[in-house]
């Protein structure tokens, strides 16, 4: 018992490692400081994605439009960050504003209108990315200011947008676990009918934790504008696939009520481990996403097992 519950809590650190060596034993790349720091800056934004729909997924919820949510913050961001225009506040107040109105649009439609969520964000996911379309043009926002840009760059040697996902787990960590709407939201998740019960606003808690997971795609979008230097409406596809498979694979159960920042941080860092790793292997794309699609399976089914367990 002692060690299937070992192997229960360390297990994906485990499998980190042992693909980690797999790598280095495999690549000569693998360990360099260039590649850790490329590595770092492309899991930065998958990270504050899988943050954001952790505090979904906690509360039984879902949230599917992630990636179209990203494109269209970007090319909010972008649209007002021409050189001369503004101060570098706005078009960053005009990303996270951006995602906040399609996280509260998911969140009210959920919560006031009945729907499930799956429905809801499936939809959010095609009007997003129209959205970004229209808004753009159908073509790249570009001329960004450098202000806006250099936020892809680093900070006392370290990238940006690592820290910024730094910021970001370390917030949502101490909220899930300090604060009372966290417990909250992991009461809903457990058991929703109890929580009412217990005098719990359900609909209020869940109608912030879809706006919180918005705010954050939207930041995602502001940080993928900074480092392609333009709004991208095609920006993002498939982007809630690798979110929620690292949150999943983290150990936040898909019922509910189940899960930590901490699993999700390393659920981020095995995705973004095996990405990396078959870029360097030069394994084709097309074998990549089988590859992907199959870890998430995998990843929902053990899910499954251990809630009937």
């Amino acid at each position: 018992m002692l060690d299937r519950n070992l192997l229960h809590r360390f297990g994906i650190l485990i499998v980190i490692l042992l693909i980690g060596l797999g790598l280095s034993v495999c690549t000569e790349t693998f360990l360099s400081l260039s590649n850790l720091t490329n590595v770092a800056r492309q899991i930065s934004i998958n990270g504050i994605l899988a943050v954001g729909v952790t505090f979904v997924l906690l509360t039984a919820g879902v949230d599917l439009s992630l990636g179209s949510v990203v494109a269209l913050s970007g090319v909010a961001c972008a649209s007002f960050a021409h050189p001369g225009d503004h101060t570098v506040a706005l078009p960053i107040a005009m990303g996270l504003l951006t995602g906040a109105a399609c996280g509260l649009t998911n969140g009210m439609l959920v919560t006031r209108g009945a729907v499930a969520p799956f429905i809801v964000t499936l939809g959010m996911m095609t009007v997003a990315r129209g959205l970004a379309l229209i808004a753009s043009g159908g073509r790249p926002v570009s001329n960004m200011s450098p202000e806006l840009t250099n936020l892809a760059g680093d900070f006392l040697g370290l990238p940006i947008p690592l820290l910024c996902f730094a910021g970001v787990t370390l917030l949502a960590w101490l909220f899930l676990r300090h604060f009372r709407l966290g417990r909250y939201i992991y009461a809903i998740g457990g058991n929703e009918n109890a929580a009412r019960a217990a005098g719990i606003s359900v609909a209020n808690v869940k109608l912030f934790a879809y706006t919180l997971c918005g705010v954050l795609a939207g930041l995602a979008g502001v940080v993928l504008a900074a480092r392609t230097t333009t709004g991208q409406p095609n920006a993002g596809v498939a982007y809630e696939l690798d979110a929620i498979a690292a949150v999943v694979i983290g150990g936040t159960s898909l019922a509910g009520g189940v899960g930590t920042i901490t699993g999700t941080i390393l659920g981020v860092l095995l995705i973004g481990e095996i990405n990396n790793g078959l870029d360097l292997l030069s394994v084709s794309s097309y074998y990549q996403a089988v590859i992907k699609g199959v870890i998430i399976v995998g990843a929902v089914w053990l899910d499954r097992r251990q809630s009937r367990s």
